[in-house]
């Protein structure tokens, strides 16, 4: 059966234009084959779906009654954005979500029209939409001002970060159409959906209920006492059974909570709010993975799946080449925290991915969880170190950069103990570039009083993390995405030399190699055939500066390389410091090229940077050979 026959009302509506088009009574019906076609689609190549199954009637009504792309739609994150990509003509090419030359993760502007604003990180769509918005009122757009309506969807549990507040208290100050949705998929909340919700949710929205309001306005703004009274009485009235006083008091006004599964009353509320001017606010309430019992059920476990069977609701595994570096970490932190009283685990909401399941389970009360406030994060562990404890912040490398403030000012500066695990550093895959991690050795490194390792192996990296929680000021470990090269790491837990390289191999070519981190074992075929000298540098900062002048003193040809970018990375430190030192090497710099390295696998990625095993080969083979010529 093809996709017409399976999906009539998907086939006729593959545009928001072709949408809008169809009949209102129709949209029920509309919901349901897209929610179908999404159960289908990721089970076949996997991919983000609790939280697209949660937004399938939100998204159907929003572009029934906002003239998209010329009305500005902005999702937050993009973990929902699975139904958008499908009603704006790609639902064919959904199949290539994440995939090298395919889909594109998260809403992309170099994808599409209907995109309007890139995301990846989250927390973003109101400023975003603020700014679309008062570029509207300033005379931007392509007509007259005001025409153009301007809606941030956000959820997913991205209002926990700071910057969608003060999104918030800005657009509140101002006289911009503007619509925020919170898509809020909590549970905890599920007691205020209902008849009476959605009956106060359409008085509200509805233009009866605005006239009399905004005339009431004008009368008793006559009377201050009155009009104090009234104005008092209303918010008093609001907040008893509605729990958005504290967006109204932001000056927004706000409707709300309402069934984000019922389409039509979506549609009824939306069409209302889009004929009002100012600062909107519109809450409505979903169930993240809905439609697919199994997605319902555990949404953490199936937010982003890989392959599965949806008759059986089986995830497919993997097949794993052994434990990941997230894994080694967790075993890790709990060894360390069972010895140390002081360990405390900090994460902003990636326990599942950052290997911190079992930690949260076995010490509940040194386990933080600050939701998604990476800032917060990081002064938080500064504070738990200023009074004796050993913090250890588990992020993704993008996301520390979203607390490089924090981390310069507030733990850096002031020499406090904190250890950064930092996951997903170098290349990730699928995620593509609004994830990649290839920034954190230029950013780190400049920081003075910060110690900065990588590890080759799984054992490496259980040593160093160790060696960070007994420094006396802070220090970062960075690793990759997956697994290691296999290594087993040792049982008992020794802290490394700060600032000591280790010699992997000796050569006679007069060629040295200095690699860091997930390049060593990388770059190890090349060194042996090469007979070529290979360093593995283990440190960033400090770097082992005695071995690189003996290394400088004994090898006329020096290479290095990192799964970071070339400018500001490893390679430029060792560099900096031989020119420094008076050595004139030809040095050969191998990294991360300067541009963002868009999604794929993993290995997709390596390979696009020319760091995988060939790639690092031939650009080595490519330099040094002429050199031996001419030796």
């Amino acid at each position: 059966m093809g996709f017409s026959e399976r999906y009539p009302l998907l086939a006729r509506a593959s545009t928001p234009a072709e949408l809008r088009a169809l009949p209102e009574q129709e949209l029920p019906a509309v919901a349901a084959e897209l929610r179908a076609f999404l159960v289908d689609t990721v089970s076949q190549m996997g991919g983000h779906f609790a939280a697209g199954l949660g937004t399938v009637e939100l998204t159907v009504a929003l572009h029934y009654v906002y003239e998209t792309p010329y009305d500005r739609l902005v999702w937050d994150v993009g973990h929902q954005a699975y139904p958008h990509k499908v009603l704006t003509g790609r639902g064919d090419r959904l199949h290539t979500i994440k995939q090298k030359d395919g889909l594109a993760p998260f809403p992309s502007r170099a994808e599409s029209e209907y995109d309007t604003f890139g995301v990846g990180h989250s927390s973003t769509s109101i400023s975003a939409a603020l700014g679309m918005a008062i570029a509207e009122r300033l005379g931007k757009g392509a007509r007259a001002p005001g025409a153009r309506r301007h809606v941030a969807v956000i959820g997913d549990g991205a209002m926990t970060a700071g910057l969608a507040f003060e999104a918030l208290n800005h657009a509140g100050s101002l006289e911009v159409d503007l619509l925020v949705v919170l898509n809020d998929n909590d549970m905890s909340i599920s007691e205020n959906v209902g008849a009476l919700s959605n009956y106060f949710a359409r008085v509200l929205s509805g233009r009866l209920y605005s006239g009399l309001k905004e005339g009431s306005k004008k009368v008793l703004r006559r009377m201050p006492a009155a009009w104090e009274l009234a104005r008092r009485s209303e918010e008093h009235m609001k907040g008893m059974v509605l729990p958005g006083t504290m967006f109204e008091e932001m000056g927004f006004n706000y409707i709300g909570p309402i069934d984000g599964h019922d389409v039509l009353g979506l549609v009824r509320t939306l069409r209302n709010l889009r004929t009002f001017h100012g600062p909107q606010f519109l809450h409505i309430v979903t169930r993240k993975g809905k439609g697919y019992a199994p997605a319902e059920a555990d949404p953490i476990k199936w937010h982003g799946p890989g392959p599965f069977d949806p008759a059986k609701g089986e995830i497919f595994k993997e097949k794993s080449a052994g434990p990941s570096y997230s894994q080694v970490f967790g075993q890790w932190l709990c060894e360390i925290a069972e010895r140390d009283p002081r360990i405390v685990a900090i994460t902003p909401a990636m326990r599942e991915g950052s290997g911190l399941v079992e930690y949260s389970k076995r010490f509940p009360d040194r386990y933080c969880d600050v939701g998604i406030a990476e800032q917060h994060a990081v002064t938080l562990a500064a504070g738990l170190a200023c009074e004796g404890l050993r913090p250890v912040v588990a992020i993704y490398s993008s996301f520390l950069q979203r607390a490089y403030d924090q981390l310069i000012h507030d733990v850096a500066l002031q020499k406090l103990p904190v250890t950064f695990a930092l996951d997903r550093a170098g290349l990730v895959g699928g995620d593509g570039a609004t994830h990649q991690g290839s920034f954190d050795l230029s950013f780190l490194r400049c920081v003075p009083n910060l110690t900065i390792m990588a590890p080759a192996d799984e054992n490496e990296c259980r040593q160093m993390l160790y060696t960070a929680v007994t420094l006396d000021g802070p220090a970062a470990v960075r690793y990759p995405r997956g697994p290691g090269p296999g290594a087993v790491p040792a049982r008992e837990l020794a802290a490394l030399p700060v600032g000591r390289a280790e010699i992997r191999r000796e050569g006679r070519s007069g060629l040295a190699i200095f690699a860091f981190g997930s390049m060593v074992s990388a770059i190890a075929p090349t060194a042996e055939r090469l007979d070529a000298t290979l360093v593995n540098m283990r440190f960033v900062k400090p770097l082992d500066e005695e071995l690189l002048m003996r290394m400088a003193d004994r090898h006329d040809h020096l290479v290095t390389v990192e799964e970071n970018v070339l400018a500001g990375g490893a390679g430029a430190a060792v560099l900096e410091f031989l020119n420094g030192r008076g050595y004139c090497r030809p040095l050969l710099q191998l990294g991360i090229p300067d541009r963002f390295v868009e999604h794929g696998s993993r290995a997709d990625n390596l390979a696009a940077a020319g760091l995988d095993a060939a790639g690092l080969a031939v650009a080595v083979d490519r330099w040094w050979q002429p050199r031996q010529r001419r030796a």
